[in-house]
């Protein structure tokens, strides 16, 4: 057995990435879901987790063997132009995110250690440009791999709680009605859950932690090895694990206190800690508000990390996590505007609750076109040559797009109805 520190020093760029897509609106999407829900939607946390391997695979799989970042690749086999928009897509939704994510931190900070929020904003978006241009890459890897701690605090949260766990249990592993009040959660979790800006990131560590081994030239990284390739699995599929337990227990939290008490609609994930105090007792508020701070540090690099890699990518500017601002300026100054414009964004006046979801719906929308690129990818034998996915692995990445397609369209109609009516 490792001890404590080196098992945090194994967590690789699969446990980093699940881990990151536990963010702040995560949380709040998860938390609106066990609201207004209950246990209904708990089958989500199960039934999606094929579906993040698959695809979190493919995308690791196709940094490691074709030496490069996931744009990087695309705009290789894809005309310039559709990559471009794409990534300026994701640019947007992440800065969306960004910007949801800082302000629940923001909320949360307030609630343990009152101040304005506007200097917890900014504070908290100074701190993750700092910790992204200053800290060598190794060494913010590893503050990286600490903060996937705090995602555990929801797992204490929940067995802090009263459960019906037979209740839990059952809508676990049985998948409720896809009504028209469900869709446009179902789109919301699968787009917080299966996101864009997670492909993006996935590839490019892949690819950062290859450089950090000393292989500096693309032919060298493409040199993958059957150990290497299953070190990749394993990580992929533990980090994968990792977040729908977490999303697991997060609707489970809320699902045992708020909902039963009648308290259906959650307008952040700072209030729902808030109403978690009464409910629950001061150590799940407590245990709930640490994990929105600490997901939030470890989301916000991820999501402005990921679009900096693609658009650097797009333009072929110098990018990576390993080089300093000197070597890379355009890739980090495209990560700092993203983090400002997130934080700008808090200034508009836009409802919380409808910030954080319409973030995780943006994502759910767009996640089916970015994937019908990375399958193509991961099955181009000149991307990958020998090292295509295995038959399960593209059966169950083209079933979640589909899935995720079906989601969407769905959402979309009903709204489409909604304003003819």
């Amino acid at each position: 057995m490792f001890p404590p520190w080196r098992r945090v020093g194994r967590i690789g760029p699969g446990v980093i990435t699940g881990a990151s897509d536990d963010d702040p609106s995560g949380i709040a999407t998860y938390s609106q879901t066990g609201a207004a829900f209950g246990y209904g939607l708990l089958w989500l946390a199960l039934w999606t987790v094929p579906l993040m391997v698959s695809v979190q695979e493919m995308c690791a799989r196709i940094g490691m063997v074709s030496g490069c970042g996931l744009a990087e690749t695309m705009k290789r086999r894809f005309s310039s132009r559709t990559i471009a928009v794409l990534c300026l897509l994701l640019f947007v939704v992440n800065t969306i995110n960004i910007g949801a994510d800082l302000g629940a931190m923001a909320e949360a900070a307030r609630l343990i250690a009152p101040g304005p929020t506007w200097l917890w904003l900014v504070g908290f978006a100074l701190l993750s440009i700092g910790l992204e241009i200053l800290l060598a890459y190794r060494r913010y890897v590893n503050v990286l791999r600490w903060l996937t701690l705090a995602l555990f605090a929801y797992v204490l949260a929940a067995f802090s709680t009263h459960q019906d766990w037979g209740a839990a249990l059952f809508h676990a592993v049985v998948p409720g009605a896809f009504t028209g009040e469900s869709a446009f959660m179902i789109v919301a979790v699968l787009g917080t859950t299966i996101s864009p800006y997670l492909f993006f990131w996935q590839a490019s560590e892949e690819v950062e932690e290859e450089i950090a081994q000393g292989k500096l030239t693309v032919e060298e990284r493409t040199r993958v090895t059957p150990g290497a390739m299953r070190a990749m699995r394993a990580d992929v599929t533990t980090g994968m694990l990792v977040s729908n337990v977490i999303m697991f227990f997060i609707i489970l939290t809320t699902a045992g206190t708020l909902h039963q008490a009648g308290l259906t609609r959650i307008d952040t994930a700072a209030q729902a800690a808030s109403a978690l105090r009464p409910l629950a007792g001061h150590f799940a508020f407590l245990l709930f508000t640490l994990g929105i701070l600490g997901t939030g540090l470890l989301a916000i690099p991820v999501l402005a990390g990921s679009a900096s890699y693609a658009v650097a990518e797009v333009f072929g500017w110098p990018e990576g996590l390993s080089r300093s601002f000197r070597e890379a300026p355009g890739f980090y100054l495209v990560m700092a505007s993203s983090i400002g414009l997130g934080l700008a964004s808090n200034f508009l006046g836009i409802p919380a609750v409808r910030f954080l979801l319409y973030a995780a719906v943006l994502n759910g929308l767009l996640a089916p076109v970015m994937l019908f690129f990375v399958i193509r990818l991961a099955d181009d034998p000149r991307v990958v040559g020998d090292q295509r996915s295995p038959l399960a692995i593209r059966v169950t990445a083209w079933i979640t797009l589909g899935f995720m397609a079906v989601a969407g369209a769905v959402l979309i109609a009903q709204q489409v109805a909604g304003l003819i009516r």
